[in-house]
């Protein structure tokens, strides 16, 4: 019997036919029909007519071209301009920024802000390299708008002008930032790739200082194991949409000459003991899945209560266009945040 239906409503195939699948070697992977059509379309969008994912035709400097890293970042710069642009309009939250410590900070408020003193600790994500700058402080609004709360904006330096650990520092002094202003059983992190990298090793150096751990700590496809050691690396290679490729040559460079194994620069591999309540997301086509998967495993053998949330076909950062995966991730993000509020 031939059932064209399958997965959360079954898209008939004979609407997408094979757009979208890539090719590896000789195999063709096609968008699966267990996705919604949204994210099926999301996914389609980023491959080219053969079978190579976008990204894949860009390749990173080599970790000592500093005018390659340098004409790089200008031209990311501009498209996380252009992205951000179309968000701004919908925007309710107010940003301010704010220098302490050497650490930059957008401060987002929502339209209506919360009266108990609830914040949430945003840091962006970017390869170790970009994302900054506009879209640090966009990002920052559309947290405040969406949690309802205070956001700060973590806009961290970054190689190849500011290589490790300065955007670690920064990292820290933010974190002494917020402590002044909410208790720590009012705080949420959130950080998102690179992003995940310095929330978690942000929290291995506050626990060595005495710092408090913070309600709760979301990781969203986290950059935690910058020797990328993961099963995910090879099979998901090229088959991620967003991130086809290993970022050896970023994480080289945001090291300056450190040991990546190091883990203030690999969370992975740290002890992870006393970590608040901790939130991991990734997708099965994500390239750092295995990271995702891996830092579940080592905050439960630590014994910190972990979630671990794994998306169909969902790629890096996830699908990035309104789709109903994306909604719901958010909402667990929410109700897991709501959750651990001064625990």
């Amino acid at each position: 019997m031939n059932n064209s239906k399958a997965g959360n409503g079954g898209t008939d195939r004979s609407k997408t036919g094979d757009k979208g699948a890539v090719k590896l070697g000789p195999r063709a992977i096609p968008i699966p029909r267990s996705i919604s059509e949204e994210a099926q379309a999301a996914l389609a969008r980023l491959v080219g007519e053969d079978g190579i994912p976008l990204h894949a035709h860009y390749e990173m400097p080599q970790p000592d071209d500093f005018a390659g890293w340098m004409r790089m970042k200008a031209a990311a710069d501009a498209q996380y301009a252009a992205a951000v642009q179309g968000l701004a309009g919908s925007l309710r939250a107010a940003a301010t920024t704010m220098e302490q410590g050497g650490a930059t900070i957008h401060v987002a408020m929502p339209e209506v802000p919360a009266e108990d003193g609830r914040a949430l600790i945003d840091f962006h994500g970017g390869a170790l390299v970009v994302g900054g700058g506009e879209a640090c402080r966009i990002g920052a609004c559309r947290q405040a708008d969406q949690h309802g709360i205070a956001c700060y904006g973590v806009d961290y330096r970054m190689p190849p002008e500011h290589p490790y650990p300065a955007a670690l520092d920064d990292s820290l002094a933010a974190y002494r930032v917020v402590l002044q202003r909410h208790a720590p059983g009012s705080i949420a992190i959130c950080g998102r790739s690179a992003g995940g990298n310095l929330a978690a090793a942000m929290l291995l150096r506050a626990r060595e200082e005495g710092l408090p751990m913070p309600a709760s700590l979301v990781l969203l496809s986290p950059q935690v194991d910058l020797t990328e050691s993961g099963d995910s690396f090879e099979t998901n290679r090229m088959l991620d949409v967003v991130l086809p490729r290993p970022l050896p040559s970023n994480n080289r460079l945001y090291a300056g000459g450190a040991d990546l194994a190091d883990p203030c620069l690999s969370p992975l591999f740290a002890n992870l003991q006393g970590f608040p309540p901790t939130f991991l997301q990734s997708g099965t086509r994500d390239l750092f899945l295995s990271n995702t998967v891996r830092m579940h495993r080592a905050l439960r053998q630590a014994g910190v209560a972990a979630e671990l949330h794994v998306f169909e076909a969902m790629p890096h950062g996830g699908f990035m266009g309104g789709t109903p995966e994306d909604a719901e991730l958010e909402a667990e993000i929410r109700r897991f945040i709501q959750t651990h509020w001064n625990e």
